[in-house]
């Protein structure tokens, strides 16, 4: 019933900004129950990161997409010479892991893969890890044990309440943080329910990054859901025309899903030749192929929530070099601590959809190719590579999760 209702209370995004600065200035993690010696490197790193040599061009990096290029460079680089991860092994398939490589849930799956496959960050000696990773499918979670129709979860919760405390009573890591310094990845909708509680204090790195759930900015990681076509070539048919030959100005198909999108129907469907806004596609190859036609030839692409706040569609937007439009109250972007979205894509209140024509065509044209440029400049940070890729998706995500633990870490 709450995914058909409009939220209660709509936190927007220069609020979301006031938060990230606060909860970086002022880390609500608890004080450890103990020194370690991986704290005061934490504390030593977050002292470089803040006084990071000023970096106004990069070769690598596209600065404007950036909160803060210097600070994000330097916190990149000490990750890749210092950060040190351990991965539980308990757990049982398939809840724990065995990894979804494709379809709507694949960004968890493509990072539990490549996180426990790495030979750089995993160390097999608990001792020297500054980040612990619980590695289970909030996907498979529902797939194993949620009763059809039953509309209830709690059993999902239990499973993984009974899991955390095996891990406190086995090792003594957990109980020195509160889980602080634990970390999950989970893109299903229902993960902010699942870990409710007992995993509270962990960093949550979610595709359903909404601040009304109990989405922490300055502690959790929004984490861009990417709908996988080809777990073998999950690059397939990136990129998109040039500005010149994108001749729609808006597009959008999808199902029904939620309250928003019925709404963003009833003002343009079969309104306007400019917009291309339009309900379910037909399912076949042909189908999907005239979806992708349309991403790539379009200017703008609306990027509607659907029955949570998150949409695959914002990273499919960037896949086919499409500016996104997001649409979706409460819905904090991924990798919001560190890349800056007004330079690549247009945030809208959802009140604003009467006006969403007018909205776009008063964005000048130096203005779109600007923001197309940046779209093309950011790709490469959501992509996923069979073999990771410097500042690809699976570095920008232990990035992020680094970068906020950097920041939440007290001295004993």
């Amino acid at each position: 019933m709450r995914c058909m209702l409009p939220p209660k209370t709509v936190t927007s995004i220069s609020q979301m900004e006031r938060l990230l600065v606060r909860h970086r200035a002022r880390s609500r993690a608890m004080r450890p129950r103990w020194s370690s010696e991986r704290d005061k490197e934490i504390l030593a790193a977050r002292l470089q990161i803040e006084n990071a040599p000023l970096l106004r061009n990069d070769r690598e990096l596209y600065a404007p997409a950036f909160r803060n290029m210097s600070m994000f460079k330097r916190s990149y680089e000490l990750m890749e010479r210092i950060l040190k991860v351990y991965v539980y092994k308990e757990g049982e398939k398939p809840i724990f892991h065995q990894p979804i490589m494709k379809g709507l849930y694949a960004s968890e799956g493509w990072f539990m893969k490549l996180m426990e496959g790495n030979n750089r960050f995993v160390v097999k000696d608990p001792r020297k890890a500054h980040l612990f990773y619980l590695p289970f499918s909030s996907r498979m979670l529902e797939h194993s044990l949620y009763v059809h129709n039953s509309h209830n979860r709690t059993n999902l919760r239990q499973y993984l309440k009974d899991y955390s405390e095996k891990i406190a009573a086995k090792y003594r890591f957990w109980n020195r943080t509160g889980g602080a310094d634990h970390f999950l990845v989970a893109c299903h909708d229902w993960a902010p329910y699942e870990t409710r509680h007992h995993m509270e204090h962990c960093i949550k790195a979610l595709c359903n990054a909404d601040v009304t759930l109990g989405f922490k900015i300055g502690r959790d990681v929004s984490l861009p859901e990417t709908y996988v076509r080809s777990a073998r070539n999950p690059l397939r048919d990136l990129g998109g025309k040039p500005p010149s030959q994108r001749k729609v100005l808006a597009f959008y198909a999808g199902n029904m899903h939620g309250y928003l999108r019925p709404i963003l129907l009833e003002h343009w469907k079969d309104k306007d030749p400019d917009m291309e806004i339009f309900g379910p596609m037909p399912s076949g190859v042909a189908s999907k192929m005239n979806y992708i036609q349309h991403m790539k030839s379009s200017k703008f692409c609306i990027c509607p929530k659907g029955y949570e706040v998150n949409s695959p569609r914002v990273v499919e937007a960037i896949f086919y070099e499409c500016v996104p439009v997001i649409i979706s109250d409460n819905f904090v972007p991924p990798f919001f601590g560190v890349l800056n979205w007004d330079t690549f894509s247009l945030i809208l209140a959802e009140k604003d959809i009467p006006n969403l024509k007018s909205i776009l065509l008063s964005i000048p044209e130096n203005k779109y190719l600007e923001m197309q440029l940046a779209v093309r400049k950011v790709q490469r940070h959501f992509l996923w590579h069979a073999k990771p890729v410097k500042y690809d998706l699976f570095h920008m995500t232990l990035h992020s999760i680094w970068y906020n633990r950097v920041f939440q870490t007290k001295a004993r």
